[in-house]
């Protein structure tokens, strides 16, 4: 697509002018020759909107990426690397001297006149990676993030958050896995103190619990995770000549460990916006953070740790901190964040098969409209350190898009040998701050192997107590013996003992018994259902009372007595 170069630098340079601070990116290209009168600045004050810089492999990231911090630097802001590759080492050295260097830099007539030289670096690392070691303490995760980082449920995430109250209460500290897995094991157990007043906890819910936790630790989950924990001061450092430091974190051995990565990361997101104070639209940003391989942040880790990074993503521009993505293509970033990037930086993109053809016109349509550039036709054709550009003005509108050769790095274009690599680590001011030693605690703290004693001795005299309670109770009460009361009689065994006596009055008329004398006249009667029944002798009279036609409930009345009376009288 060919137009006039006279509208072409008029719009661009317009577009990409400002008023505040800003830093040479590149030079602006136009029907596929450079227009090196138009120089591509980005502005600094609204880099906080975050940013994208993708493209196939080969196509330059890495070196845009080290263009981009080399020239924060010069301007006074600390920027933190992602380093999965290795190969942003060659910051710390200056860069050799070659042709095409040279070359690119007179595109630039002048604008773009910087020697080689190296910049101010620490080379940090969690894992086994060589570099300074940087951690971050159980507590300081928080019981809400922890429970995200271990894909909790309500029921087990609220045990997390016992254990956490329960050791702010009782002044204890969380600072490695080995001490969580140790106060779930040992410190929860029958303890009486937690279950009476934060809540039960159900051994079910634990062991899923340290299931989750087994498998953050199978990923290298305590090479990062405990003490000394990073102080976030420490990535905001700069040199005697006002540059920034730029803090490069190895992580070449997580690229086969997403679930470690998201926690770093999640991690370092929320430690920032944790600790730095609100500071809302800045000259230029507090610190710049560039995430390598984004892709392993999204596609690989689980949607509450997702969720947990879109929302910090877009708060976190309020404490002066902007993001950059790089990965191959802006797919591998969820939509609700690449919703949220203000700069975008497009390297060249590959089609072999009708889903990167079509995925290739999508992200064409996604750019702002341009009459300069057939951009879906051009995605495809990008040499090596070009791009398409398009990012904010200062009152937030986009910029026009432009197609960009990018300027060089000055820096070292490849990896430090391993005794540059050292040298840069024995430099770094952080050195005596932090250790390099890569062991990790696999034991809990003294502190709480104390506390657990302590709770064991006041458990075991507790027990002695009650026991020499009891005994006491049952010596008193041998000594105040009470009396045994009789034991409470059936109304048929009541009956039973006392017509039993009466019926023995008159057994001596049984048959076989040997007759007593009795008065011949005696006649006795008794009542039933208001009728009176009678006469009737003592052998009659002993036969009704045994087949129970008279009970205790019955009148009788014999010869002699001056009234009716029950039996049981």
């Amino acid at each position: 697509m060919t137009t006039t170069s006279e509208s072409f630098n008029k719009c661009i340079t317009e577009g990409y002018s400002f008023k505040g601070l800003d830093t040479l990116i590149g030079v602006a290209v136009l029907n596929e020759k450079p227009a090196s009168d138009t120089i591509i600045n980005l502005s600094l004050k609204m880099l906080n909107r975050h940013g994208l810089i993708a493209g196939a492999t080969g196509t330059g990231k890495t070196k845009t990426l080290q263009l981009v911090a080399e020239q924060l630097s010069r301007n006074g802001i600390p920027t933190v690397l992602m380093d999965l590759k290795g190969d942003l080492g060659g910051l710390a050295v200056p860069g050799e001297k070659n042709e095409i260097v040279e070359a690119r830099k007179k595109l630039f007539n002048g604008a773009y006149e910087y020697e080689n030289e190296g910049f101010p670096v620490n080379i940090l690392s969690i894992g086994e990676e060589e570099g300074i070691s940087i951690k971050g303490t159980i507590q300081e995760f928080g019981p809400v993030l922890l429970s995200k980082i271990l894909g909790l449920n309500s029921v087990q995430s609220g045990i997390i958050s016992i254990a956490f109250k329960y050791c702010e209460d009782k002044n204890l500290h969380l600072n490695t896995i080995a001490d969580l897995k140790y106060f779930l094991n040992k410190i929860c157990d029958e303890n009486k103190d937690i279950q009476d007043n934060y809540g039960n906890i159900a051994g079910t819910s634990v062991t899923t619990i340290l299931r989750n936790i087994a498998e953050l630790e199978q990923q290298g989950g305590n090479y990062f995770i405990g003490a000394p924990s990073l102080n976030i001061k420490d990535l905001l450092l700069k040199d005697e000549k006002e540059r920034g430091y730029i803090s490069i974190i190895r992580l070449t051995q997580l690229q086969d460990k997403p679930a470690l990565f998201s926690t770093f990361i999640i991690y370092l997101l929320s430690k920032l916006y944790s600790s730095l104070p609100e500071v809302g639209d800045q000259e230029k940003p507090n610190l710049v953070m560039f995430i390598d391989e984004a892709h392993l942040l999204f596609n690989n880790s689980n949607k509450i740790i997702q969720d947990k990074i879109e929302s910090v993503i877009k708060l976190i521009r309020s404490k002066g901190v902007g993001i950059i993505f790089c990965t191959q293509t802006p797919t591998d970033i969820s939509e609700n964040v690449l919703g949220q990037l203000g700069l975008k930086i497009q390297h060249a993109l590959r089609a072999f098969t009708a889903k990167d053809r079509k995925a290739i016109k999508m992200m064409a349509e996604n750019f702002p409209e341009t009459i300069y550039y057939n951009v879906e036709e051009e995605l495809t054709t990008l040499g090596i350190g070009q791009a398409f550009i398009t990012g904010l003005k200062e009152d937030g509108t986009p910029t026009p898009l432009v197609k960009v050769i990018l300027a060089p790095p000055v820096s070292r274009m490849a990896i430090l040998t391993s005794s540059e690599l050292s040298n840069c680590i024995q430099a770094s001011p952080l050195i005596k701050k932090y250790t390099t030693n890569k062991k990790f605690n696999t034991t809990p703290s003294p502190e709480l192997e104390q506390f657990y004693n302590k709770i064991q001795l006041l458990k075991q005299k507790q027990e002695q107590q009650e026991a020499a309670a009891r005994i006491q109770q049952k010596q008193v009460a041998k000594k105040t013996k009470k009396p045994v009361l009789p034991r409470r009689q059936s109304l048929n065994t009541m009956m039973f003992n006392t017509m039993m006596p009466l019926a023995g009055m008159f057994s001596n008329n049984m048959p076989g018994n040997t007759p007593v004398q009795q008065s011949q006249s005696t006649q006795y009667y008794y009542t039933k259902e208001g009728m009176k029944k009678g006469p009737f002798n003592e052998f009659e009279i002993s036969n009704y009372i045994i087949n129970g036609e008279i009970n205790r409930y019955t009148y009788l009345w014999k010869t002699g007595m001056s009234d009716w009376l029950l039996v049981s009288n």
